[in-house]
């Protein structure tokens, strides 16, 4: 997912040595207890986490071992996850199973054959467990190649209940009232919304929100697949309405230069650091991380969210990011990393990680009671009830050149935009023609 590009330390050794010592990889493990099926068997497990989302992913490698007897053991790929399989690959060094970050990288993985499909009865689970659309985002030509085992909501709104309460106002229902709401909090004294300009992504995420709900799911996937033209009028309609937000300076925190030169974890600072700067900020559920990490928050209590709301009548939108587990052709255990994605599909692996904090899982049979408190059980239960309706983040569905790449593509479109936002018909044309140069590389 794009937070990753700033929140996530890539690891400096990118060779990638699989030893126990190899970057981002804590010991080889394993565990007592479970059936032995796997004993003896070692399973490489790649990703891009490090620090706690490593730690805690760690926590479900070791149960699986305390499950099977295998021995596992995990390496950090950084954000470069594409370059590293595919250079451990022709070293003949692949590791068994990718944690795969990104559509279009599993669509990338799949189309160069290196994956092998899941087994029936991973599927069955899948088919049982998840809604369909994570089945869709994980097959490529009809076969299902990944399993999504970690989630993010990308459509909430957080903010400080002190400013909203300062401000006479109450969590919006409708994207009109957020407006509105955000300039009473203006009023009151305290800036409305901390935009990420500095962080292209951020930008991408607010436009995508907006376009789910003002145009539909339907347009959506369209716009996503670039089967409809980045000039088409849904698409002129959501950048007018983005930038009627980003030209109020009432409502944006040291009005449109301010957010030029703030990023994403300065966005949330504005907000729940030490000296409030604005009263709310637009990112995904891993903002509770920072507001709690970084800056002592309790969450739920001095940090709320609230959905991101409904635009012009529309239905309130789920945008959602993930990571994928896949099974690598190349790996030496094809046996052992097969049966760790089978586990991953049940409800009793997301239990562990979600029991350890962090994390969301779009498996549906999982216990809310899992979560250890109540905000991230509210999150986890809006994914889960968006069921098919959810949209994965249209950018990381994007070929990197347009969707993912700093300065360049959608990413510095936005920011230009966010500059001088007075004319979304120029802006829709210019993504346009960014659109059709990196879809067609």
């Amino acid at each position: 997912m794009k937070r990753r590009r700033l929140l996530l330390a890539s690891c400096t050794a990118l060779t990638l040595a699989l030893a126990a010592t190899a970057c981002g990889g804590g010991p080889v493990t394993t565990a007592s207890g479970g059936d032995k099926s796997l004993d003896g068997q070692t399973i490489t497990v790649a990703g891009v986490w490090s620090g706690a989302e490593q730690k805690n992913f760690q926590k479900v490698l070791d149960a699986f071992s305390a499950k099977t007897g295998a021995k596992t053991q995990f390496v950090s790929t950084g954000d470069n996850v594409s370059t590293v399989v595919g250079s451990k690959i022709e070293g003949g060094n692949a590791p068994d199973v990718v944690m795969v970050p990104q559509v279009g990288v599993l669509q990338q993985f799949a189309e160069k054959d290196w994956l092998q499909p899941l087994s029936g009865t991973a599927e069955k689970s899948v088919d049982a467990n998840f809604a369909g659309v994570w089945k869709e985002y994980g097959s490529v030509e009809g076969k299902l190649y990944g399993l999504y085992f970690k989630a993010a909501h990308k459509s909430t709104v957080w903010y400080s209940p002190d400013a909203l309460d300062q401000a006479g106002v109450k969590p919006p229902a409708t994207y009109e009232e957020m407006l509105k709401a955000g300039r009473a909090v203006s009023d009151s004294g305290l800036p409305a919304f901390a935009v990420a300009g500095e962080d292209g992504w951020t930008l991408t995420d607010w436009f995508e929100n907006i376009y789910l709900s003002q145009a539909g799911p339907e347009k959506y996937d369209q716009l996503a697949a670039h089967t409809i033209p980045w000039t088409d009028p849904s698409v002129v309609t959501a950048l007018t309405t983005l930038g009627k937000l980003f030209a109020d300076k009432d409502l944006v925190a040291g009005g449109q230069k301010g957010a030029l030169s703030t990023d994403f974890p300065g966005s949330v600072e504005k907000v729940f650091g030490p000296e409030p700067e604005a009263g709310l900020v637009y990112e995904g559920d891993f903002v509770a991380g920072v507001a709690k990490d970084q800056f002592g928050r309790k969450i739920g209590e001095d940090a709320a969210f609230f959905p991101f709301p409904a635009v012009d009548g529309g239905e309130a939108p789920v945008v959602s990011g993930g990571d994928a587990a896949v099974v690598l052709k190349d790996g030496k255990s094809q046996k052992a990393a097969m049966a760790f994605l089978e586990y991953l599909a049940t409800p009793e692996a997301a239990a562990v990680w979600a029991e350890a904090g962090g994390f969301l899982s779009p498996n549906k049979q999982l216990d809310l009671a899992a979560y250890g408190d109540d905000t991230t059980r509210s999150t986890a239960e809006s994914l889960i009830e968006a069921g098919d309706s959810v949209r994965f983040d249209m950018s990381d569905q994007a070929p990197a050149a347009f969707g993912g790449t700093k300065g360049t593509g959608e990413w510095k479109l936005l920011q230009d935009f966010l500059r001088d936002p007075s004319d979304p018909k120029a802006t829709a044309s210019r993504l346009e023609a960014a659109a059709a140069k990196a879809y067609k590389g």
